[in-house]
């Protein structure tokens, strides 16, 4: 696939994602109490930042590889969050 094509797929399974969340706050919100949420998220983005920019100026991946990679998470991440919803409601549930 083409770099643009990883990107959308990673931008349209991070948007399942998103509602996956939402539906999951309905059932039970601990998880994604503020505080718990902007720490999380925080501490996520700084360590992804570091490590993919060193990776990228060592040249140990490329662009390309870094967002198939991605891509390909988001969509399991997607995947997850449909499985759980599918065990709760007992309806094949496909978000994005």
């Amino acid at each position: 696939m083409s770099l643009e094509q990883d990107r959308e797929r990673y931008r349209s399974a991070m948007h399942a994602v998103q509602s996956g969340v939402a539906a999951k706050m309905e059932y039970d919100g601990a998880e994604t109490s503020p505080k718990h949420l902007r720490v999380g998220v925080n501490s996520t983005m700084v360590e992804h930042s570091a490590l993919v920019g060193l990776l990228l100026r060592k040249g140990v991946i490329t662009e390309a590889e870094f967002y198939a990679a991605l891509a390909d998470a988001a969509e399991a991440e997607q995947r997850l969050y449909e499985s759980w919803l599918s065990e709760r409601t007992g309806a094949a549930i496909r978000l994005g």
